[in-house]
């Protein structure tokens, strides 16, 4: 079972302790060697001023941030989590895309959503009402370009003729594509466009007011799955998606090992093929410390489960 952490460097309110080199180095880094299988990191270019006075996060660069994190390691797979797809144009995140994978080894998995921060749609001229469909075309415009062969693809924005977008993803037929969500509609985009389902815990009461589906615990994911089952048998896909769980921890929660592990088992069981933490930490040394604790007394445990 392969478990990623979140990056830290969302911490502008520390930015002597997490926003400079050094620390993304040491973070990256110490990641690695304690047995992490990916850094993750999150996408919100210029969100409202409202949602971050309430509880949201300031978000570095996603594919600038992953590069800077993919120069300083060797193994630490780099994902984006999420990267929201309908805030660029579809050959924008491709080329970067490509780019990453090329110049990491093919390390890159994209992990993608349709979003749901309207105030952020609108300010970067995204249509917030169609964000569905938009994610659904632009899966199919990228994985287009990515053949590293001549294409067309006409969209309902931009008319893509007789293009070739070079070098090809190192990955083939490109980087892994892990769908985030948890409505039907995102699991049938899973099963149908997808190498994987991207789930997060969401409870009932945020998903009223962050405008997406809950999942508030495992017998919703059993009924996910099961779903995405059926999904596959109906459109005769015979390889399921894998299931990557977006979130195990909460930021808060109580660092109680055996809890963990007992958790990640329990996924394991379900079928689950990995999962992202979040890890503490008030300075980097702090959030090292804790991340090094993680890989001695969870994921070293995990493997001899």
């Amino acid at each position: 079972m392969r478990i990623n952490a979140t990056l830290p460097f969302d911490r502008s309110d520390a930015p002597g302790e997490f926003l400079h080199m050094a620390a993304l180095t040491k973070v990256a880094q110490t990641l690695e060697q304690a047995g992490f299988s990916g850094a993750n990191v999150t996408d919100h270019p210029c969100p409202p001023a409202r949602w971050l006075d309430s509880g949201g996060h300031d978000a570095q660069d996603p594919f600038v941030t992953l590069s800077l994190v993919a120069a300083v390691t060797t193994r630490l797979r780099l994902q984006t989590g999420i990267l929201v797809l309908p805030y660029r144009n579809p050959f924008i995140t491709a080329r970067a895309a490509a780019s990453l994978d090329v110049f990491s080894g093919g390390r890159l998995s994209l992990g993608l959503g349709a979003g749901y921060l309207k105030g952020e749609f609108f300010v970067l001229g995204a249509d917030f009402d169609s964000r569905n469909d938009v994610m659904d075309e632009y899966l199919k415009a990228m994985k287009a370009a990515w053949t590293g062969e001549n294409f067309s693809f006409a969209g309902a924005t931009y008319n893509a003729r007789d293009c070739r977008m070079q070098p090809q993803p190192i990955q083939r037929p490109h980087p892994p594509l892990l769908v985030g969500g948890n409505s039907r509609r995102a699991i049938r985009r899973a099963a149908e466009l997808g190498d994987g389902w991207y789930p997060f815990f969401t409870p009932a009461e945020l998903s009223t007011t962050a405008r997406t589906a809950s999942m508030a615990g495992s017998e919703e994911l059993i009924a996910g799955i099961d779903y995405m089952k059926e999904h596959c048998e109906k459109i005769g896909r015979t390889e399921m998606p894998e299931v990557f769980l977006g979130s195990i921890r909460r930021p808060g929660e109580e660092w109680n090992a055996q809890a963990i592990l007992d958790k990640l088992m329990a996924y394991r069981e379900l079928g689950v093929a990995g999962a992202v933490t979040h890890i503490e930490g008030e300075s980097c040394e702090q959030w090292c410390d804790n991340a090094r604790w993680f890989g001695t007394e969870v994921l070293a445990k995990l493997d001899t489960n």
